[in-house]
């Protein structure tokens, strides 16, 4: 794995693992965020048109990305919202983001899945050896 800013899948089961890699801790937890978007919808088709904040706090980094996750799905379910657009900032085991998307449409967007919510199955999150950041974990679909 590289340190390139970039989000991808794999495999588990009957679920999705995704995977957010970066050149910084902050930057593989955007990314992860938008490995979550994509496994409901074609992220080139969700506009970053409205913003909004979230706040997450967690003992440790590995239980902060399962909450960030959950957050960021919990706002999608209840804002009837898609996000494409994240700017995370960390500080020790607080996180604060800003998320920018727009209101779901189902004829548009067409999404394939409604995500149940992110797990602790396969999470870690990690520097590499090359000094950038992943961070992963199973969610349920």
């Amino acid at each position: 794995m590289t340190s390139a800013a970039r989000w991808e899948h794999f495999p588990h089961q009957a679920d999705i693992g995704v995977r957010g890699l970066g050149a910084t801790l902050a930057e593989a937890f955007e990314q992860a965020a938008l490995a979550l978007t994509a496994v409901i919808t074609d992220l080139a088709i969700v506009e970053p048109k409205e913003m909004i904040q979230l706040t997450c706090m967690a003992p440790n980094t590995e239980l902060l990305l399962v909450d960030w996750l959950n957050s960021l799905n919990f706002e999608m379910i209840t804002r009837n919202m898609l996000f494409s657009r994240f700017e995370v900032h960390l500080e020790e085991n607080r996180l604060t983001a800003q998320a920018w998307g727009e209101a779901l449409e189902i004829a548009r967007h067409r999404p394939a899945v409604e995500v149940k919510g992110a797990t602790y199955t396969a999470l870690k999150v990690a520097q590499q050896s090359d000094g950038g950041w992943f961070a992963q974990c199973v969610v349920d679909v």
